[in-house]
C-alpha cells in the first residue's frame, strides 16, 4: 500500500504544499485534524495507546513524504489517507480487540470467581478529553461525531477484517468517495463496494442502544443515585437502578453478566468493600457518554485507582456498564492514582 498521492494538479497555488514549510511551520498545519486523526485510529485498532502511537507515526510519515503532496487533494485527504495505510499496516496479522460480550460466550454465572484473561488484547476506551478538549456549545458542531466513537460502534468494527474497517470509515465516517478511498487502499473502485456492501451487512446485524443525553435531568438524577449508592456500598440500591437487561462486562475479565439479581449478586460477592465510604467516584467521560473512576480504600486507608466504569443510561435506566481495570489507564484520563 502506497502513502504518496497522485500527480500534481494544474494550478496548484506555489508555497500551499507542505515542502514549502518548515517542521515546525507543517507541525502547525496539521494540529486542527490532530484530534480527528487520533479518533480514526482508535476507531481503526480499538486501542487508545495504539491509537496514539498512530497519530505520532501518522505524522512522520507524513513529514517524511510532505515533498511528495501536490495539491492534488485536500491536505486533510492526504493526511487521513497516510493514517489509514499507518493503522492496516499496525493491524496485519494482530488480534482484533474484543469486549467480553463479543466473544460468544453465554452470560457468566456470578456465584463463579471471575478470572483474569490477559492474554486477549482487550478494547479500550477513549477518554473524551482526547478528543473534545471541552463539550461545545453545540454537539452537531464537533469535527468528531460521537456516534462515531461509542463503545458498541468501535466494539462492532472489532469484528470486521481491517480492510472492511478503513473502508467502512472512510465511506460512512469520513464520507469519501467509492474512488477516493480506491485510491487511498490501492483497490478498484468495484472491490470497494463490495467490502463496503460486506461490512454494512455485518453492522446491520449490531444493536444499538438509544442512551439517554447527559443533559436530561432524568439522566442526571439517576447516574446521581447511581454514585450515590456505590459510594454507600448499597447494592439492593444498586440493583434498583438496573433494567431488566441491564448487560455488565469488565475486562480482562472474560465473564459477562445480565439481569439486576446477577449484577447485584456480582457486587454483593466479589466487590472488595466492606462498608460505606469505601468506594469513591469522580465523574468523567469516555466514548462520548458518562463514565466514572473508582477509587477503593486500600489497607493503608486512602483511596487507590481502582476501575473505570462507562455508563449507558435509557429510558428504563441503567443499561449497560462497562468496567476497566488498572491504575495505568487513570493517567490517560488525566487522573491521579490515589485521592487526598
Amino acid at each position: 500500500m502506497t502513502t504518496t498521492t497522485p500527480a500534481p494538479a494544474s494550478g496548484a497555488a506555489p508555497g500551499d504544499a507542505p515542502g514549502d514549510l518548515t517542521a515546525d511551520e507543517f507541525a502547525e498545519r496539521l494540529a486542527p485534524m490532530r484530534r480527528e486523526i487520533l479518533a480514526h485510529c482508535y476507531r481503526m485498532t480499538g486501542s487508545v495507546h495504539d491509537a496514539e502511537d498512530m497519530l505520532q507515526e501518522t505524522f512522520l510519515r507524513a513529514w517524511r513524504a510532505m515533498r511528495g503532496f501536490e495539491n492534488r487533494s485536500s491536505l486533510r485527504t492526504w493526511v487521513f489517507r497516510i493514517a489509514t495505510n499507518t493503522c492496516l499496516t499496525h493491524l496485519e496479522g494482530r488480534r482484533r480487540r474484543p469486549l467480553p460480550t463479543g466473544l460468544g460466550a453465554p452470560a457468566a454465572d456470578p456465584r463463579d470467581q471471575p478470572r483474569v484473561d490477559l492474554g486477549t488484547p482487550w478494547l479500550e476506551p477513549l477518554p473524551d478529553t482526547l478528543v473534545w478538549a471541552q463539550p461545545p456549545a453545540d454537539p452537531a458542531e464537533t469535527t468528531v461525531h460521537r456516534d462515531s466513537v461509542r463503545l458498541a460502534f468501535v466494539a462492532a468494527l472489532q469484528h470486521l477484517t481491517a480492510q472492511q474497517r478503513a473502508v467502512l470509515l472512510l465511506r460512512d465516517v469520513l464520507a469519501w468517495s467509492a474512488a477516493e478511498v480506491a485510491d487511498a487502499l490501492d483497490l478498484s473502485v468495484a472491490a470497494v463496494n463490495s467490502t463496503l456492501q460486506r461490512a454494512r451487512a455485518h453492522m446491520a446485524n449490531v444493536h444499538h442502544l438509544t442512551p439517554m443525553e447527559p443533559t436530561d435531568p432524568r439522566h442526571r438524577a439517576l447516574v446521581e443515585r447511581y454514585v450515590e449508592a456505590f459510594e454507600a456500598y448499597d447494592v439492593a440500591a444498586i440493583v434498583d437502578l438496573l433494567a431488566a437487561d441491564v448487560v455488565w462486562e469488565m475486562p480482562p475479565f472474560p465473564g459477562w453478566y445480565t439481569g439486576p439479581q446477577a449484577v447485584g449478586e456480582l457486587i454483593g460477592t466479589w466487590c472488595p468493600a466492606q462498608r460505606p465510604g469505601d468506594m469513591r467516584m469522580v465523574p468523567t467521560a469516555a466514548n462520548g457518554l458518562p463514565a466514572f473512576a473508582m477509587y477503593m480504600r486500600d489497607a493503608q486507608g486512602r483511596h487507590a485507582a481502582f476501575q473505570v466504569q462507562q455508563v449507558t443510561v435509557t429510558q428504563d435506566g441503567v443499561r449497560h456498564v462497562t468496567v476497566w481495570f488498572g491504575a495505568r489507564l487513570f493517567a490517560r484520563f488525566g487522573l491521579p492514582a490515589h485521592l487526598d
